[in-house]
């Protein structure tokens, strides 16, 4: 077995037979005591002991200015381990074997003498583990020490002896494109860039790694990865958090810095390169370079058509008190605050095979959901051949991939509904990793450190990479710092983001396309507790829209065609005279009744505000009455406590 192949089925090793432990080494963490240890690292570490791949010649010296023993830093990683780790059991054979190994030094970064003792140490632990003189050097703590902690390494002594040197250095490499080159020169001047691992966790995703094997594996899809077959492709990256306590992080960072640059670009590198000549990290980081050098760099004037940004607000209850902060209210956040917690834009890649094929992003705080996917959207076929049916319109297919919390690909068509006309409905073919692999949940850091220790480095970022994710990325970031920001906060909590979003998209006559999975759905009164496949019908029937305050969505008089349901915001119900008589927020739907009794619209409905809707067509709305008779029963019941309408099952479903 390959390094490559191996890379791809550490994850799902239950499923494929085992793979090799990884290669004996000595892993030295600074920053051993922070969050990222005890919340990632060491539950990874735990993972790989449980699933056999974690080496019996391998041992963990934590490092730290902490002052605390090897005893005790074993007390707190066991009492953090219960906590933290990711398996539906947790083992503690497996854990107190792992345990025992874990060792702890304390030193100060800027302390030779420090790290000449901490050379000892690994020195005695090498020889006690039979780690053939290999040492794994993971760096969780700030950039600004990578330099320093580089420098101390290599007057310690730590270059010398038998055994490689491989040395882990965690996102986010620099804060724009001058201290990137600055972090890579102090690297690099003391340790050669073959030695040199730049980890983004989000590679470790096993659906973010099948992205290379969906592509180069199934050779029914590559001769339709290209402009010719494409129009466009979105990537969304949604957080349903706020900021929570890491307002002193995330306000000299903003989400271009904290998510786009580094995981966004990462995976439309995979997406979108050229077929690599072998798996060999170095071919596959070669066409991921070459795919992001061709990413066309804007201009100042070209930004502000291609790029948006946003900031949530404060959430209220009815009487006006805040219920929720905003993000300017958030914990070590300036009151003033101009980092976006939102972006949008639009990027061209230009080679051959991408030419004039848009690609848009999109991610953001504090929105609807929590959820990453990537949809790749294909030209729609002909509509001339459906002339004279029932076919009005042709929907495009969709390949979907589900990158987290769900985790699998989708592919979205059209088949023909069963009877005597030619009439489509959307459908699906769909694959879950839950449901094809039995492989516990890892972190994404699984991946990374067996890589490190078979010198695997495909996963990782070179330094030309992340040069080049800085060039795109730059002239964002100097055209926001000029140009005053947009009247911030723009955009509520648990909307899906600002309405320059929808307007950037619109503009090439698109639209987002809104991946609703069912925990989304049983959010809204009516679905929560549906069956399965219900939720499942629904969804494929539902199409998304955003209006703007005070647009008017449906008029009274007016043929009914569509039922909406509010994912968020609020809508006003209108009289004949014009007067409000109802609001209706998240989760309340309308124009049931039209479609129920066939009838014209007996109210005018109003956004007011920014509202965010799932509609229903009719031809999907009878459907799913005749199929599903739960849908039908809640129908009925809404149709009799609303408006006082007792209508025969038999009727409603025609």
């Amino acid at each position: 077995m390959t390094d490559s192949t191996r890379m791809f089925s550490s994850a799902a090793v239950e499923s494929q037979g085992g793979a090799d432990p990884s290669k004996p080494c000595i892993m030295l963490i600074f920053g051993a005591s922070g969050d990222l240890t005890k919340r990632l690292l060491v539950p990874a570490l735990y993972n790989l002991a449980c699933d056999g791949l974690l080496s019996d010649n391998f041992a963990v010296l934590g490092s730290a200015i902490t002052q605390v023993d090897t005893d005790e830093f074993r007390a707190s990683m066991s009492k953090d381990i219960k906590e933290f780790h990711t398996r539906n059991q947790f083992d503690d054979a497996v854990w107190g074997k792992l345990v025992n190994r874990f060792h702890y030094q304390a030193a100060s970064f800027d302390s030779v003498e420090d790290f000449k003792v901490l050379r000892q140490k690994v020195e005695v632990l090498d020889k006690e583990m039979g780690a053939d003189g290999n040492i794994l050097i993971y760096f969780a703590t700030a950039p600004s020490f990578f330099g320093l902690i580089c420098e101390n390494l290599s007057k310690a002594g730590f270059k010398e002896g038998k055994g490689w040197r491989r040395i882990v250095c965690e996102k986010p490499f620099g804060t724009d494109t001058e201290s990137a080159r600055v972090l890579n020169a102090a690297v690099t001047k003391h340790w050669d860039e073959s030695q040199i691992f730049r980890v983004d966790h989000y590679l470790g995703k096993e659906t973010v790694q099948n992205l290379l094997a969906f592509r180069f594996s199934n050779g029914m899809f590559e001769p339709l990865w290209n402009k010719n077959f494409i129009d466009n492709i979105q990537f969304n990256v949604c957080e349903e958090v706020d900021v929570g306590s890491r307002g002193g992080y995330y306000d000299k960072s903003g989400v271009l810095r904290d998510m786009m640059q580094n995981h966004m670009f990462q995976m439309l590198a995979y997406l979108c390169m050229e077929p690599p000549a072998s798996f060999e990290p170095d071919a596959v980081r070669n066409e991921k370079s070459k795919l992001l050098s061709s990413v066309r760099v804007y201009k100042p004037e070209d930004v502000a058509c291609n790029f948006v940004r946003g900031q949530y607000g404060s959430a209220f209850n009815d009487e006006g008190a805040m219920i929720k902060p905003g993000y300017r209210e958030a914990q070590d956040v300036d009151p003033k605050s101009t980092t976006e917690t939102f972006a949008a834009g639009k990027l061209h890649i230009d080679n051959w095979r991408w030419e004039g094929v848009p690609i848009y992003l999109r991610s953001g705080k504090a929105l609807w959901k929590r959820g990453t996917e990537i949809v790749v959207e294909f030209k729609k076929a002909p509509e001339a051949i459906f002339k004279g049916t029932a076919v009005k319109k042709l929907a495009p297919n969709r390949l979907v991939f589900h990158i987290q919390p769900y985790q699998g690909i989708e592919l979205l068509f059209q088949a023909k509904v069963p009877g005597p006309t030619m009439s489509l409905q959307k459908v699906d073919m769909h694959f879950s990793y839950g449901d094809a692999f039995k492989a516990s949940r890892y972190t994404g850091y699984e991946v990374m450190i067996y890589a490190c220790t078979n010198n695997d480095a495909t996963l990782f970022s070179r330094g030309d990479l992340v040069m080049e994710a800085w060039k795109i990325a730059q002239p964002i970031l100097d055209y926001w710092k000029k140009t005053p920001a947009p009247d911030f906060p723009n955009y509520a909590r648990g909307t899906w983001g600002p309405k320059a979003a929808n307007e950037l998209i619109a503009r090439d006559g698109r639209r987002w396309f809104e991946v609703v999975t069912p925990d989304v759905l049983e959010r809204l009164p009516l679905f929560r507790g549906a069956d399965a496949l219900l939720l499942k019908a629904i969804i494929m029937s539902l199409n998304s829209k955003a209006v703007e305050a005070g647009e008017v969505i449906i008029y009274k008089g007016d043929m009914a065609n569509e039922m909406y349901l509010i994912c968020s915001g609020e809508v006003e119900v209108l009289d004949g005279a014009g007067d409000v008589i109802k609001t209706l927020k998240d989760g309340d739907y309308f124009g049931e009744i039209g479609l129920l009794i066939s009838s014209p619209r007996t109210a005018t409905i109003r956004a007011k505000s920014l509202t965010d809707l799932y509609v229903l067509e009719k031809t999907d709305f009878s459907r799913i009455l005749r199929e599903y008779p739960q849908f039908a029963d809640s129908m009925l019941k809404v149709a009799k406590d609303r408006y006082d309408l007792t209508i025969l099952l038999d009727q409603l479903i025609g």
